[in-house]
């Protein structure tokens, strides 16, 4: 139950300096203001926030929160230009050029909101977990389907990191974050770091900026 009385009473008898609220489900987003807001200062992460990011994007507004935070979390963390892959629900590429500057990027499907397709939509294919293959050349179903997934989802990341590099300028630092990034940045050399809370970093950082 995520109602903004469940919430309410859940966070009663707390006390915040502040709240940074990112959000990218826009009903979720407006029961967090609804509630928070009687807990002190509170700041939704957007576009016209203090980020220390310049934006090159011609309808900024259309940035995901989510997106913006990586941006900061990257560019504080490991320099720009740079390129984060966040692999969630959606794997989302964001380029930060130098200055640094919030460029746009990529948005595909999730690794494993591709598998739970596979899974829904046909009739003899399994749920599987996720894991290495141990070989190309599957000996099983499931085998066939991890090798599918792992394989051909590194093959569509190198792909879009080599489109990205052809057009930025200098050579970018590649950081993964998310649920999937360990498993996929283990067979992918391009990808220099993965930096698990790199998305909580970038909001720490927006919240120190944008609380006063």
């Amino acid at each position: 139950d995520t109602s903004a009385e469940t919430l309410a009473k859940t966070l009663k008898g707390f006390s915040f300096d502040g709240t940074l609220l990112c959000s990218v489900v826009p009903e979720k987003a407006r029961i967090l203001k609804e509630v928070l807001v009687a807990h002190g200062p509170l700041h939704p992460l957007t576009w016209q926030s203090d980020t220390g990011l310049a934006i090159d994007y011609p309808r900024p507004e259309q940035i995901g929160a989510d997106r913006l935070a990586n941006a900061i979390g990257v560019s504080a963390r490991h320099g720009a230009p740079a390129i984060v892959i966040d692999f969630g629900t959606a794997v989302t590429f964001d380029v930060v050029a130098a200055g640094p500057t919030y460029c746009g990027g990529v948005i595909a499907p999730g690794l494993g909101a591709m598998q739970d397709y596979l899974g829904r939509r046909t009739a003899l294919l399994p749920q599987i977990d996720l894991d290495e293959p141990a070989r190309s050349i599957a000996k099983s179903t499931v085998e066939a389907m991890q090798a599918g997934a792992v394989f051909g989802y590194r093959g569509l990341v190198r792909e879009i990191i080599m489109r990205l590099r052809m057009e930025m300028a200098g050579e970018p630092a590649i950081i993964a974050t998310g649920g999937d990034a360990g498993l996929i940045a283990r067979g992918l050399p391009d990808i220099g770091k993965v930096d698990p809370d790199l998305t909580l970093e970038g909001l720490r950082l927006a919240a120190v900026r944008n609380l006063h």
